[in-house]
């Protein structure tokens, strides 16, 4: 094992820094559809891009692969992963079950601090998605939830949903919206927080079940409406 204290040791580190880089800028490439569903992505011309040797974009992309994102194929490299309806679903029905569980334990310690720290994301989601920036109100719909994990207090719990999230971005993004108004946003997380002030399990396990489920079927018709039109 190297020593940590080694100068040798040095550019490990780099590379693994170069890696990272290049995985956020694939990953935000991607999230903001710079880079289409089943489009290949060039090694040699990301290096050219980027400045960089292949090593690192080729590390990356493997990364990204194991979180969802990518796919590879023999002797083809690496694409945009495209998600039919059935992965779709697998997705969501894997994120149901992992929220209601967060919840569930957020609901036995809830208290006017954990009530504050809800309220306040709540907040922000809204003011945001009174906006245009589509990508930060993904970003900031999925902080709510992640705050969820956090106050469960499980940090295997947690990272699953961690795990998840790159997929349920992709998920996301790819369909663009999941909610028509800014109203809807508001009104659907405000049902949480109440659904956990009122320390009912059914009626937390009921809210999270819907809130999740339509946003599955929003995004699935609008991925059925997507391939309509291609095909027409």
């Amino acid at each position: 094992m190297a020593n940590p204290r080694d100068p040798s040791a040095a550019p490990f580190v780099v590379q693994r820094n170069l890696v990272d880089q290049v995985v956020d800028y694939l990953t935000e490439a991607i999230l903001a559809s710079r880079f289409a569903p089943g489009e290949r992505l060039s090694e040699a011309g990301l290096a050219a891009e980027l400045g960089i040797s292949r090593a690192p974009v080729r590390e990356a992309a493997r990364l990204m692969e194991s979180r969802g994102l990518l796919v590879s194929r023999p002797r083809r490299g690496f694409f945009v992963r495209t998600l039919d309806v059935a992965e779709l679903s697998d997705v969501f029905d894997l994120r149901i079950g992992l929220e209601r569980h967060a919840f569930e334990r957020v609901m036995t310690r809830f208290d006017a601090a954990i009530e504050q720290r809800l309220h306040r994301q709540i907040s922000r989601l809204c003011e945001v998605a009174a906006g245009d920036d589509e990508g930060l109100k993904i970003e900031e719909d999925l902080a709510f939830h992640r705050l969820v994990f956090e106050l469960a207090d499980n940090a295997r719990l947690a990272r699953a949903f961690d795990d998840l999230s790159f997929e349920l971005r992709l998920c996301i993004t790819l369909i663009t919206r999941t909610h028509e108004t800014p109203e809807s946003i508001a009104a659907s997380h405000w049902r949480l927080l109440e659904a956990l002030k009122s320390g009912d399990p059914q009626r937390c396990r009921d809210e999270v079940d819907y809130h999740i489920g339509v946003a599955r079927d929003s995004v699935i018709e609008r991925l059925a409406d997507h391939a309509g039109v291609a095909r027409g």
